[in-house]
């Protein structure tokens, strides 16, 4: 021990052993080295030295704790001093919350140790951006990364995302920003229906969502910055973690590493780690370097290359070397990462028996991320149990990855061979059956998961006809298709480009509910546009009626009306052509829907009555509660009270019946409303509570921002203000984290509402303009009407009878317009607006007229 260090570490009999911090320090000090010239030597941050030494960091990393003992020159006593006093630090409190786990397993690792260090530096900053210096594949980006995630996850108390954006897979084009952004904000918790349609809003909602949560963000795979931008958190407190083979510097703020190749000694670790210490013992240290250098000190293909020797007792380590180099002279025409790569994997498959090799070939056929055994036993053409033995097979050779239990993936090196090789050597007819059997196991698993999860809609998606699939076993319907989904909608792609335009179809429309409710707009169109051209070039008709049918609605969903209308006429047209009385049904449905959000009253009732008739004839009870729950609306709108509540009463008894839950809570909101309309409050509040509970229960958050929504509307009515701006709050709240704009505006409107009644008319002005421009943007008239209203009546209160008379002015004008003379809300209709417009002289001094007892107009 060299002299001094106990007196530096603690002068004089210390109370109790120094912290970590202090005895960091004391060394530092000893050393003569300020903080900044220790940072310099370790490789650290300043700002890392600092909170080690005021111990602020709790459970410092290993490899940080290393560098910087071998900075600080600290020998064997002290080095394990440092350990145990690093491991002794705390854990940090967290309260106990439900949080996103999505990393892969981690990989036995060796070396690395200063790109470890730098990324536990890291934990700290915003974001690193991990690449190759040269965009070489098979450097072990993607496993430093996952490692480096692992060593840190414990820092991140609110959980980890962890997605492959496919930047440079074969096959598959670069994810989307916008569908990786739907299923990470489903990991945080917000429902499909509530994401956002553009890219723009979904971001913002993202990056609220994370704002005051401590995650973990790895995006592996990326191909540029344009990709990557959308997916960064907008505040501290995040660390993300991106692999790809570009130098990203693009990125404002991003701190890059360069991974090269294995360093000699770190290579030889790794090789000797794979194959076991004992197998390799003998080996001259001079032969263990030349097999790693054959493998470009590439870790993939050291691991490849172990795998081989680990496998066959007989070779030694100069057989290996020999095989590598036969293989390597014969791929002289590719760059030396390639060659290494390849040659390893060339020698990797020439060693399997017949089935295995079979399986790793037709393996290259699934263009999808990963395959479970069900999937595979199709795609072989075995039983699921044999499947699983010709996986683990391939696993054990470090062929596939097992990034999740059950789950199974290549490296996208190794994809891009197994795609190679499926060419070379199964026939244009073997590789069509194969395929075809993935594609029938799919469709009917596909088939099977959303009977389950939507029974009361399955008598109006496609059954497939399949004869050969076996029915899967599917103990969760819901996480099977949550695990299966990217891979459906790539299979669908790739069906498309290969001509299996029956499968195509038939997965266009069974998972349209799936990805409607899941808010994953952009890969629905896509999926439908496909069906759509597959159905046109086979001249199918229903085909080409099943997927106008969706386009409409997802197009509906995305405020996109013109071209919905469009797409639900032609539907229409077909339907009505061929005398395909569902179809028919289920294009007037979206037609109807869009004609009442545009006030043309007359015209949605006309396609409710028309709908409700044929789901009657076709005894189809989904779609007429779906037309029930219609015509109550439009009978309410229309003051036909009678009617609408004889109809939303039946609406209710099919919810029940059926156990459609969101029917259920549509049914109860839409008879909430219609009592509410009547001043009977009672009533209306024993509807309202009701549908808020089952909506909390269910996680309908929709139903749960309307019924907090006219919960607040009650107590504003009678005159409870407390009450009903906490309503309005957690309805704004809730509309704002989930991006809807639509329970946005009533939210905003309705708490203008309330502080008009408690004269607060500068404040209301504020929240009319907002949700004026909210109803524009979301060309909205009858929401404009409403707004302008409230713009109208506090510019009154205010003596600015000009501002109120061009506010209702407006207003009379929208109906017109809109050929109405009413509202979705009491009290603003035309006569209202009109008496407003005549009586701008007199006064109201008391809630009244213009106050919230008796109606926003009066």
């Amino acid at each position: 021990m060299p002299s001094g260090t106990h007196d530096a570490a603690a002068a004089g009999p210390p109370a109790a052993e120094p912290t970590l911090g202090a005895l960091l320090r004391a060394w530092r000090e000893r050393a003569l080295l300020t903080q900044q010239e220790l940072a310099v030597r370790s490789g650290l941050s300043v700002r890392t030295v600092r909170r080690l030494e005021a111990d602020e960091l709790r459970r410092p990393r290993t490899a940080s704790m290393r560098l910087l003992a071998e900075a600080l020159a600290l020998d064997a006593e002290e080095l394990s001093v440092l350990r145990r006093l690093a491991r002794a630090a705390p854990e940090p409190s967290h309260p106990a919350r439900t949080v996103p786990r999505q990393l892969p397993a981690d990989v036995a690792f060796v070396g690395r140790a200063r790109e470890l260090a730098v990324l536990d530096d890291a934990g700290e900053a915003s974001t690193v951006v991990i690449s190759a210096i040269d965009g070489m594949a098979g450097v072990g980006k993607t496993a430093l990364a996952v490692h480096a995630a692992h060593q840190l996850a414990s820092r991140f108390p609110d959980g980890d995302l962890f997605v492959d954006l496919h930047g440079h897979t074969q096959g598959m084009g670069p994810a989307d920003p916008a569908d990786t952004l739907a299923r990470f904000l489903g990991a945080l918790g917000v429902p499909g229906e509530s994401v956002p349609q553009q890219l723009e809003e979904r971001v913002m909602l993202y990056r609220s969502v994370l704002a005051g949560r401590k995650m973990l963000i790895v995006l592996d795979n990326a191909a540029d910055e344009a990709q990557v931008q959308p997916l960064l958190p907008g505040a501290a407190g995040c660390l993300v973690l991106i692999t790809s083979r570009r130098r990203l510097v693009g990125l404002d703020d991003a701190r890059t590493l360069s991974v090269d190749l294995l360093p000699l000694a770190d290579a030889i670790a790794l090789f000797t780690a794979t194959t076991g210490e004992g197998r390799v013992a003998d080996a001259p240290e001079h032969a263990l370097a030349e097999v790693v250098r054959r493998c470009g000190l590439l870790p993939l293909a050291i691991r490849l290359a172990a795998a081989r020797l680990k496998v066959h007792p007989a070779w030694s380590v100069g057989d290996l070397l020999e095989r590598l180099e036969e293989r390597q002279r014969r791929l002289g025409e590719l760059h030396a990462g390639q060659r290494s790569v390849t040659a390893a994997l060339d020698l990797s498959c020439r060693e399997l028996d017949h089935d295995v090799r079979r399986a790793y070939r037709l393996l290259g056929l699934h263009a999808g991320t990963d395959i479970a055994p069900d999937a595979a036993a199709a795609l072989f053409a075995t039983e699921v149990t044999r499947a699983g033995r010709l996986l683990d097979q391939l696993l054990e050779v470090h062929l596939l990855q097992e990034p999740v239990p059950g789950r199974f993936r290549f490296h996208d090196l190794i994809r891009a061979h197994a795609a190679e090789v499926v060419a070379e050597e199964e026939s244009e007819n073997g590789r069509h059956a194969a395929l075809t059997r993935l594609l029938d196991h799919y469709s009917l698993a596909a088939s099977v998961a959303m009977d389950r999860l939507y029974p009361y809609e399955a008598d109006i998606r496609p059954r497939p006809s399949l004869s050969g699939a076996s029915m899967p076993v599917m103990p969760d319907a819901a996480a099977w298709l949550e695990a299966e989904l990217s891979n459906l909608l790539t299979l669908a792609q790739g069906a498309a480009e290969h001509g299996f335009s029956e499968h195509v179809r038939h997965l266009s429309a069974t998972l349209h509910r799936c990805l409607r409710t899941r808010g994953r707009y952009a890969e629905a169109e896509t999926l439908h546009r496909r069906a759509l051209a597959a159905a046109r070039a086979a001249a199918d008709r229903t085909g080409e009626m099943e997927a106008l049918i969706g386009l409409a609605e997802i197009r509906h969903m995305q405020n996109r009306y013109e071209t919905a209308i469009e797409d639900a006429s032609y539907a229409m047209d077909i339907a009505r052509a061929l005398g395909h009385r569902s179809g028919e049904l289920r294009a007037l449905n979206p037609l109807a829907m869009i004609c009442a959000v545009h006030g043309q009253y007359a015209q949605a009732v006309e396609h409710f009555t028309q709908a409700l008739e044929i789901a009657r004839t076709l005894g189809h009870p989904t779609s007429e509660l779906d037309a029930l729950i219609g015509f109550g609306h439009m009978h309410r709108l229309m003051g036909r009270h009678a009617q609408a509540v004889d109809s939303l009463a039946r609406a209710l008894d099919i919810a029940r019946l059926i156990d459609h839950r969101t029917g259920e809570v549509r049914a109860l909101l839409a008879l909430g409303h219609l009592h509410l309309g009547r001043d009977e409050h009672g009533p209306a509040t024993g509807c309202f509570t009701q549908a808020l509970e089952l909506a909390r229960g269910t996680e309908h958050r929709l139903g749960v921002l309307d019924s907090l929504t006219a919960l607040g509307d009650l107590h504003r009515l009678q005159g409870r203000d407390r009450q009903a701006g906490d309503c309005y709050q957690q309805a704004l709240d809730l509309a704002i984290e989930i991006g809807n704009r639509n329970w946005q505006f009533e939210a905003i409107h309705g708490r203008g509402r309330l502080r008009h009644d408690c004269g607060h008319y500068e404040q209301a002005l504020d929240d009319h303009r907002r949700a004026l421009g909210l109803a524009s943007d979301l060309d909205q008239p009858g929401d404009q009407v409403r707004a302008h209203d409230g713009l109208a009546h506090a510019h009154a209160m205010l003596g600015r009878d000009d501002q109120a008379h061009r506010h209702w002015a407006e207003a009379l004008t929208i109906l017109t317009t809109l050929g109405t003379d009413h509202t979705d809300e009491r009290g603003v209709d035309a006569e209202s607006i009109r008496t407003h417009l005549a009586r701008l002289g007199l006064r109201p001094t008391s809630r009244g007229p213009a106050g919230g007892a008796s109606g926003s107009a009066g």
